[in-house]
């Protein structure tokens, strides 16, 4: 063999030896060994620990935007000890089923679930769930919710003594008094209140599933605040817990299959919450949740919380509502007003700090804040929108004219629409047909069958884009026609930051209640109120030029006043049910809206048609007078800031169809050019208030169609024959102009 073949031997001999099965095995056993003796010297190290000292637990502080004390909470716990024997049996297991199936054969521990929650905490991906019983309880009762590998180290060795050393029933009993189920309800009896307003002995099988169920998270499982997708997920693990309580032998597989979701009531304030207080103290709860602060941290205390609530804009916001609705509501003797529900979000629209919010008659009374809530449509506030989509793809009538606000359009009610798949043919309100209205008339009479249309022309895909970047929520938002009508879900809150964002020249607004909130411990990153570009200026600040008129001579008139400038929309959804005016000032931009919901339990949306004796509901009555009446003082008497509107858009008039025997000069000779009022006057006999626009929606079309319908060879032509561009007309239509 030569000198080389002999040294490429030795190494591979020289690595074989190194790697032998005998030395890798022996390596092994060495560090289990290593690890063992590692455990036993934490275990005999590791003593059980006293009890959490709840006397330690400290408040939260929350303040209004300049420091002044707007309410302290959590300075104790909202639970009540029980025995065991007092929870029935069939809720005891439902816990079990739920949390643990194995906790009566178990050790305490979960070897699997603790190291992958190790390895989680190591790597950074945080919380993971799979501990025992006994593992949560030892968490919550003798330690922190820190997710460290200290503390999870700790807990496994507490939970294996006290597994050792306590009763499964004594783990379980201090398990179910210890957790906390949302709603501020720590203990088993304190959230049988809270949800169903019993005590834990009084519990059936399905309440108690549905409380094991919730603990997974807390927050979002609360089946009142609950978005759809969490009300899934919470009937699903419903449904999970009472099946592996039928796999357990502890229920009965035909009583299982008789059980029905037992939906829990609506949730009440705790006490010092009244007035307007809990309403102002949910939201900022709210927003902490969604940058990350969980409620456990939050229930933990210690927090002091700055709100961007202005003190003084917020009681003349409550003053308003006071004065122009409640002051004139009977509630007691009259079940129209009895059903009355009021909302407002204000917003300062260069910052998107929400300055004041309205969130009903009291938190104590209605804990379902009016203005964060998303159960009602927004209705004809939103056709300011598609006029901006339409502005902002550059789109054109049916007739190739480009859209804005000297835009001629058909005003015939119940005009079926031309150019969609969808048939679609609403009727204006009070089934008015209007000749030739531009798009600002439109607007200022809030033309339905005008809208249906535009919405056709820009087409639904691209409206709803456009709203979504301004801040409407994705929530039962279809692609139809009929969203000219409003006919997805928003709250006050989401439309005083899309409104805001049309006053801050089409710069996204984000509304954010949270000024800072500090914590020995820890920080929250607040909320950024403002963003980029998402419409242009000139998009945005045609639309403000437009609802500036809404304001001064349309259905919004009721906030019209010399002392501040405004722009605003009114809506009022189907069958009166939401009535709305959202509307800004250079320096604020507020919605205000009433809601009918049935006083009978479960709710309900009911008609707000005869509040206070006033006939039919419309958002340029009581909501457009709330806003006027709190605008006025939260400006303090009045505002000498105007709009700075830059590229106002007034798009293209139809072509001019003249007679034979018409002579240009005669047609176009300005002694004999019609004023625009008389071309745009309605063919019916409109109402003395200017309304809504809003009537039930109809999706398929009218026996009898317009003649002219838009896009027609035959369209109308401009009003007075006039067709000089839209400026050097000297009727153009605009205010100021």
């Amino acid at each position: 063999m030569g000198r080389a073949d002999a040294r490429r031997a030795a190494r591979s001999g020289g690595i074989r030896g190194l790697f032998t099965w005998r030395k890798m095995l022996g390596t092994f056993f060495g560090l289990c060994l290593l690890v063992m003796g590692a455990f036993a010297a934490l275990y005999v190290y590791v003593d059980v620990p006293a009890a959490n000292a709840q006397a330690e637990k400290q408040s939260n502080v929350y303040k209004y935007s300049d420091g002044t004390l707007l309410a302290r909470t959590g300075s104790g716990v909202n639970r009540e000890i029980v025995d065991l024997a007092v929870v029935p049996k069939k809720v005891q297991h439902a816990f079990v089923a739920a949390e643990n199936k194995s906790f009566y054969r178990d050790q305490g521990v979960d070897l699997k679930g603790t190291a992958r929650g190790l390895l989680n905490t190591l790597s950074g991906k945080g919380k993971q769930g799979g501990s025992t019983i006994t593992q949560q309880y030892v968490k919550n009762y003798y330690l922190t919710q820190d997710q460290t590998v200290s503390r999870k180290l700790k807990e496994l060795v507490i939970s294996l003594k006290v597994d050792q050393g306590m009763k499964k029933d004594d783990i379980l009993a201090g398990y179910l008094n210890t957790v906390y189920y949302g709603r501020g309800a720590s203990g088993i009896q304190a959230a049988a209140q809270a949800y169903y307003g019993v005590d834990a002995k009084d519990l059936d099988v399905a309440q108690g599933a549905y409380l094991a169920a919730l603990l997974q998270a807390p927050s979002q499982y609360d089946w009142a605040v609950a978005s759809p997708t969490g009300k899934k997920l919470v009937k699903e693990r419903w449904g999970y817990t009472l099946d592996n309580m039928v796999d357990e032998g502890w229920l009965g597989k035909a009583e299982r299959d008789k059980l029905t979701f037992p939906a829990p009531q609506s949730p009440k304030a705790a006490p010092g919450m009244e007035g307007q207080t809990g309403y102002l103290v949910e939201a900022a709860n709210q927003e902490m949740a969604r940058q990350g602060v969980t409620e456990e941290m939050r229930e933990a205390g210690g927090w002091t919380i700055t709100l961007n609530i202005d003190r003084k804009k917020q009681k003349q916001l409550e003053k308003s509502v006071d004065r122009e609705l409640e002051s004139q509501l009977d509630r007691k003797n009259n079940k129209t007003d009895a059903t009355v529900q009021a909302g407002a979000t204000s917003v300062d629209p260069k910052t998107g700090k929400v300055v004041a919010m309205y969130g009903g008659v009291g938190a104590t009374e209605h804990w379902i804040s009016n203005a964060t809530r998303q159960d009602y449509q927004p209705a004809s506030t939103f056709k300011p929108l598609v006029l901006a989509s339409a502005l902002e793809n550059g789109s054109k009538t049916q007739d190739g004219n480009l859209i804005g606000l000297d835009t001629v359009y058909d005003g015939t009610s119940k005009r079926p629409v031309v150019g969609s798949d969808t048939p679609f043919a609403p009727q204006n309100e009070d089934d008015i047909s209007y000749d030739r209205p531009t798009v600002q008339t439109a607007m200022d009479k809030s033309i339905n069958s005008v809208f249906a249309q535009m919405v056709v022309d820009v087409t639904p895909k691209a409206v709803k884009k456009t709203a979504l970047e301004l801040g409407v929520p994705d929530k039962n938002f279809p692609e139809r026609p009929a969203i000219t009508l409003g006919t997805m879900n928003a709250s006050t809150w989401d439309m005083a930051g899309v409104y805001a964002t049309l006053d801050n020249h089409g710069k996204k607004v984000t509304p954010t209640i949270v000024k800072s909130a500090e914590h020995r411990d820890r920080t929250m990153e607040p909320v950024d109120g403002t963003g980029g570009q998402v419409i242009s200026r000139a998009s945005a600040d045609t639309v403000t030029k437009a609802l500036t008129e809404v304001v001064d001579l349309g259905s919004g008139h009721e906030a019209d006043t010399s002392a501040y400038d405004a722009a605003g929309k009114t809506g009022t959804s189907e069958n009166n049910k939401a009535a709305w005016f959202a509307a800004y000032t250079p320096e604020l931009s507020t919605v205000v809206a009433l809601y009918g919901e049935s006083t009978k339990d479960g709710g309900g949306q009911v008609t707000l048609t005869g509040t206070a004796n006033s006939g039919r509901a419309n958002g340029g009555g009581f909501p457009a007078r709330i806003w006027a009446d709190y605008t006025l003082g939260a400006l303090g008497g009045g505002s000498d800031a105007t709009f700075d509107l830059e590229g106002v858009e007034h798009g293209e008039a139809p072509p001019v169809t003249r007679s034979p025997s018409t002579t240009p000069s005669e047609s176009t000779s300005p002694s004999e050019t019609p004023s625009r009022t008389p071309s745009e006057t309605p063919s019916g006999s409109p109402s003395t208030t200017p309304g809504d626009g809003e009537s039930s929606p109809a999706e398929t079309p009218s026996e009898t169609p317009s003649e002219t319908p838009s896009g027609s060879p035959s369209a109308p032509e401009w009003p007075g024959g006039d067709d000089r561009p839209p400026g050097e007309r000297p009727e153009n239509g605009l205010l100021g102009q």
